[in-house]
């Protein structure tokens, strides 16, 4: 007879679970930075809205998802706000008003965006209008 025992089936499946195990953690950890480098991407784009909308008004936008008023600013990461990782808003910079400073920020997996990614590293990313990078999280280099 030909074929493969019970045995040996078994002992490939566990092989392949073993291999699994160990590559799942490098494959979140390629998603995480991925959609990270999404969010980092949203507040670039965002800024640079803002640049364009100071140009024209001599002040930034400050926004939130709740707003009815956007001003043509996108308030998710991604390609639609269920599949974005982030939300965006904005605000002005602390002490400062909205015509002098304005604060991007991209908070992870909120109740508008995928709620169910988190990124424990690096946290809320912010961008600035002064060009300040930085993030909740205490990782390394959660901005390229």
């Amino acid at each position: 007879m030909r074929g493969f025992s019970l045995i040996e089936v078994m002992i490939a499946l566990a092989i392949l679970l073993v291999l699994a195990v160990l590559a799942y953690p490098s494959y979140a950890d390629s998603v995480r930075r991925t959609k990270r480098a999404e969010g980092q991407m949203a507040l670039v784009e965002a800024m640079d809205g803002q640049v364009r909308y100071y140009s024209e008004h001599r002040a930034y936008k400050a926004f939130s998802a709740s707003d009815a008023d956007l001003a043509g600013f996108r308030w998710w990461s991604g390609g639609t706000a269920a599949h974005s990782a982030y939300e965006l808003d904005a605000y002005p910079c602390a002490g400062q008003s909205a015509g002098e400073c304005i604060e991007l920020r991209a908070r992870p997996g909120t109740d508008r965006v995928d709620g169910k990614f988190r990124d424990p590293e690096c946290g809320v990313l912010t961008l600035d209008s002064v060009g300040r990078q930085t993030a909740s999280g205490a990782a390394p280099g959660c901005w390229p």
